[in-house]
C-alpha cells in the first residue's frame, strides 16, 4: 500500500512544475491539481496499487484544519479599509443573498432531479448551500495583476470571505437535521441556532485577537508575532467549537480580521512576513483539497451522475445570474449604498467560482445521508465548471471592468 502522505508529495510536486503551463493556457492552478489528482490515481491503480487513499478519513482534517486555514489567511490579507467601506454590500451578498440562493438553487435541483425518494428535498437544499460558497481565489489574483478597483475587489472577495462562514453555519445544522430526522427543528429554533453560532463566533474570535494583541507587547520579532498568529486562530477554532459550541469558523475570521488590521499597522516586516506564511499555510490546504478531489474522483461519477451535474451546472448558473442582477441592483436602491456597476455585476455574476470550501464541503457529507454521492457529484460537476469554462474568461472580463 503506497504512503498516503507520499503519494500527496508526489502529486502536488508533479503539479508544482507543470505549473508554468497552467500560466500559459491561462487556467488556474487548481485546475491542473484536479487533472494531476484524477490522472495520478487512475494510474496508479491501474499499475495494481493501491493508492491508501479514503476521502471518508480525511473529514475531521478538512473541515478541523484546512477550512480554518483557508478562512484565516483570507481575513488576515483582507483589505481591511476597502472591506469596512462596502460593509452593507458585503453583508448582503453574504447572507440574505445567499439564504436565497441556497434554497432556490436547492429547489431547482430538487426538481430537475425529480426523484424524491432516493433525493428528498432536504438533502436538495443541502446541495444548494454547498454550492453558495464562492471562492474568488484565481479572480483575484487577476485583479492583482490588472490593477482592478479596490470596491469590486472588496465586493467579490468580502462576498466569499463572509457567505463562506454563512454556508459553513448553515450546512452543520442541515447535516444535524438529516441525521436526527426524529428531532423537531422549527424555523425559529434554526434561526436562533444560526444566530447564536454568527454571534458567538464573532465574540470569540474579538476576544481571542484583543489578548493576542495584547500580548504582542510581551514579545518582539516577527516570528514570535506570527507565532502568536497560529495561537490565537487555533484557540479561537476550539474554544468555539469545542467549549461554547458556536461557529469555530466564524471565530477564526473574526480573529483573523482583527489581527491582519492590527498587524498592518505594526513594523512594515510583522506584517509581510505574517501575511506570507499564512498564504503558505492557505497553499498547500488549497493544494491538498483540489489533489483529494481529483484523486476520489472516478469515470464511473460522470456516467452514472450526469444528468444530475448538468441539473446543478444549471441551477447554479441560474440562480447567480438572478442574484446578480436581481437581487443585488435592488438593494443597491437603498440610501448610502453606491449603485453597481453594470461592468462590475458582469464581473460579480462569472466571477462567482466555487472552490475549496465547496470541495471541503462535499467531501465532508456524512454517507448516511440520502443521496449524498449525488451531493458531492453535484458539487464536483460546478467546481470544474467553473474552472475550467468561467475562470478562463476572467481576464478579458476584468479588463473590460478597468478600462
Amino acid at each position: 500500500m503506497l504512503s498516503t502522505v507520499a503519494l500527496f508529495a508526489i502529486l502536488l510536486l508533479f503539479a508544482m512544475l507543470i505549473e508554468p503551463l497552467a500560466e500559459r493556457l491561462k487556467l488556474p492552478f487548481s485546475s491542473f491539481l484536479v487533472i494531476v489528482g484524477f490522472a495520478g490515481s487512475e494510474l496508479i491503480v491501474m499499475m495494481g496499487f493501491d493508492t491508501g487513499l479514503r476521502w471518508y478519513e480525511f473529514v475531521d482534517i478538512i473541515l478541523h484544519l484546512l477550512v480554518p486555514i483557508i478562512i484565516f489567511e483570507s481575513a488576515f490579507n483582507a483589505n481591511f479599509k476597502a472591506l469596512i467601506s462596502n460593509l452593507p454590500a458585503v453583508l448582503f451578498l453574504a447572507v440574505p443573498a445567499m439564504l436565497c440562493a441556497a434554497l432556490l438553487t436547492g429547489v431547482l435541483i430538487f426538481w430537475g432531479i425529480g426523484s424524491a425518494e432516493h433525493f428528498p428535498l432536504l438533502t436538495a437544499l443541502l446541495a444548494g448551500v454547498i454550492l453558495s460558497a464562492t471562492d474568488p481565489v484565481a479572480v483575484v489574483a487577476i485583479f492583482k495583476k490588472l490593477g482592478a478597483p479596490d470596491r469590486l475587489n472588496a465586493l467579490l472577495e468580502g462576498e466569499s470571505l463572509f457567505n463562506d462562514v454563512t454556508v459553513i453555519v448553515v450546512y452543520s445544522i442541515l447535516v444535524s437535521v438529516s441525521l436526527n430526522p426524529e428531532v423537531d427543528l422549527t424555523m425559529t429554533d434554526a434561526t436562533l441556532i444560526f444566530t447564536q453560532s454568527l454571534v458567538g463566533g464573532v465574540l470569540v474570535g474579538i476576544v481571542i485577537a484583543y489578548v493576542a494583541r495584547y500580548l504582542y507587547g510581551w514579545c518582539s520579532g516577527h516570528f514570535r508575532h506570527t507565532l502568536l498568529g497560529i495561537i490565537a486562530a487555533i484557540v479561537s477554532f476550539y474554544v468555539a467549537e469545542h467549549w461554547l459550541a458556536v461557529s469555530g469558523v466564524v471565530a477564526v475570521l473574526s480573529a483573523g480580521l482583527v489581527l491582519g488590521e492590527f498587524c498592518r499597522k505594526k513594523p512594515q516586516g510583522d506584517h509581510l512576513f505574517a501575511g506570507e506564511f499564512w498564504e503558505l499555510n492557505a497553499y498547500i490546504a488549497n493544494a491538498i483539497l483540489f489533489i483529494l478531489v481529483g484523486v476520489t474522483v472516478t469515470v464511473s461519477m460522470f456516467s452514472s451522475q450526469w444528468l444530475a451535474m448538468l441539473v446543478g451546472i444549471g441551477a447554479a448558473t441560474v440562480v447567480r445570474f438572478a442574484v446578480v442582477y436581481g437581487l443585488f441592483p435592488v438593494f443597491c436602491l437603498l440610501p448610502r449604498v453606491e449603485p453597481s456597476d453594470k461592468h462590475y455585476k458582469q464581473v460579480l455574476m462569472w466571477g462567482g467560482l466555487r472552490g475549496a470550501v465547496s470541495l471541503a464541503l462535499a467531501l465532508s457529507i456524512p454517507v448516511e445521508i440520502e443521496g449524498w454521492y449525488t451531493v458531492q457529484s453535484i458539487v464536483y460537476a460546478v467546481v470544474t465548471f467553473t474552472l475550467f469554462v468561467q475562470a478562463p474568461f476572467m481576464d478579458r472580463l476584468v479588463m473590460k471592468t478597468i478600462k
